[in-house]
């Protein structure tokens, strides 16, 4: 193990419940290895379907802002203040991979100075499904410093991969089923449609999260390649477009939704023609709302069921709102 002179201090660490010995040394940091598995750069590196080189990865980490930060606060600390998480054997810089990236920017500079940098070793036969509750512990129920397509990315491999239980993986990490599976989803439904920009997360994000849209989408299955499609071209500009406008769309009466699940409309314009048949508007809600309700089984079963005064109440009220409803009827036929 190429590690310095420096006494070891044997440790354990705690994952899953299971006590993991460690040892944390000095290592020299050129004998370091980025983690592939890193869901930081995992898909960006991924895009030409190729397995990314070290270099790739130091590269796309040394463009992150972060990492930029961090090189000049690991200058100005002379050193690291958490060590790397390393597994034993192969060098592989399970957590800390930005810090790595600092580190080697640093040593081109002053390769004796950062020539060492502080690890916690871990065995070489640690499994990646302990590996990968480790990174849920730091980055998603810890300091939570991974964006929400990072997150995704990696509970997606949790569940793929390692066939870990969303019930199990929101003990794990802290965070609900619901929004778990709600990542895992947003997540597969971009490898889906091959997508591999992420900074259109936040559209598809959106875009799933509507239970309107969603019963929209079993019934019109093609609707989904249609919205991929106008947000690649742009015709969709901003994430916000498809939470505040699709589901008016897909509530509206008219022609807007079959407009736009045959590609005819764009998603603003099939919004607009929506707003002009009322589909934004309250009235309109409200008496969509109340002609569900009254219309209903259970309501009409209650309704009847009522004796004595709460009887006579009832049927006065119904007979206010037939008389007035006739009149309004007769008003918006003129």
């Amino acid at each position: 193990m190429a590690v310095s002179s420096a006494k070891e201090a044997a440790n354990t660490l705690l994952i899953r419940g299971t006590e993991i010995p460690v040892q944390t040394a000095m290592v020299e940091q050129s004998k370091l290895r980025f983690y592939p598995e890193n869901p930081r750069v995992y898909s960006v590196l991924r895009e030409e379907g190729k397995e990314p080189t070290q270099e790739d990865i130091r590269d796309r980490l040394l463009e992150m802002e972060h990492v930029k930060q961090l090189v000049q606060d690991i200058k100005t600390n002379g050193g690291l203040i958490e060590p790397l998480v390393v597994r034993d054997g192969t060098f592989e810089v399970l957590e800390g991979n930005s810090r790595l990236a600092a580190y080697r920017f640093l040593a081109k500079g002053d390769p004796i100075k950062w020539g060492l940098v502080k690890c916690t070793l871990l065995p070489s036969d640690v499994s990646e499904s302990l590996v990968f509750a480790l990174l849920g512990e730091y980055h998603i129920k810890g300091k939570k410093d991974w964006a929400p397509y990072e997150q995704a990315g990696f509970l997606y491999r949790r569940y793929k991969q390692h066939k870990a239980d969303i019930k199990a993986l929101s003990i794990e990490i802290g965070i609900s089923s619901k929004k778990i599976k709600h990542l895992i989803d947003t997540y597969e439904f971009m490898v889906a449609h091959g997508e591999v920009d992420v900074s259109r997360w936040s559209y598809y994000d959106e875009y799933l999260k509507s239970n309107k849209v969603h019963r929209t989408r079993k019934n019109f299955p093609e609707l989904d390649q249609i919205i991929v499609d106008q947000i690649r071209s742009h015709q969709i500009e901003r994430a916000m477009d498809l939470r505040d406008q699709l589901p008016v769309i897909c509530a509206a009466p008219g022609a807007a939704l079959g407009k736009l699940v045959s590609g005819s409309w764009t998603l603003g314009k099939a919004y607009k023609h929506a707003c002009r048949c009322g589909g934004d508007s309250v009235p309109l809600k409200k008496l969509m709302a109340f002609r569900k309700w009254i219309t209903r089984k259970n309501t009409r079963e209650t309704l009847v069921e009522a004796d004595g005064q709460m009887r006579s109440k009832l049927r006065f009220e119904i007979g206010k709102i037939a008389k007035r409803s006739t009149a309004l009827a007769k008003n918006l036929s003129k």
